[in-house]
């Protein structure tokens, strides 16, 4: 898998792979944090090599499991409705 690394601003490293985008590093002037294809934030490094180096040795598309800040999906009214008391038998 090829990445290659782009300076979009003086704080911002954004990624391709193989031709598609992979995500980015920002700098926030303490660590360098990365974020995945779907923006989700996967870590925080002392350099930006070494958040360069956690994105380009993932084997797969970067992702991150979900943050346990991270929204939960809505539950539909029909899925929130009690069980009425023929359905719980």
């Amino acid at each position: 898998m090829n990445i290659t690394w782009k300076q979009a601003d003086h704080d911002v490293h954004v990624a391709t792979r193989d031709g598609e985008y992979a995500g980015f590093v920002e700098s926030d002037g303490s660590a360098h944090v990365l974020h995945d294809r779907h923006s989700r934030r996967i870590g925080s490094y002392p350099s930006l090599s070494a958040a360069r180096r956690a994105l380009e040795t993932s084997g797969a598309p970067a992702a991150a499991a979900p943050s346990p800040t991270a929204p939960r999906p809505r539950r539909s009214a029909r899925m929130r409705r009690r069980p009425s008391a023929a359905r719980s038998r």
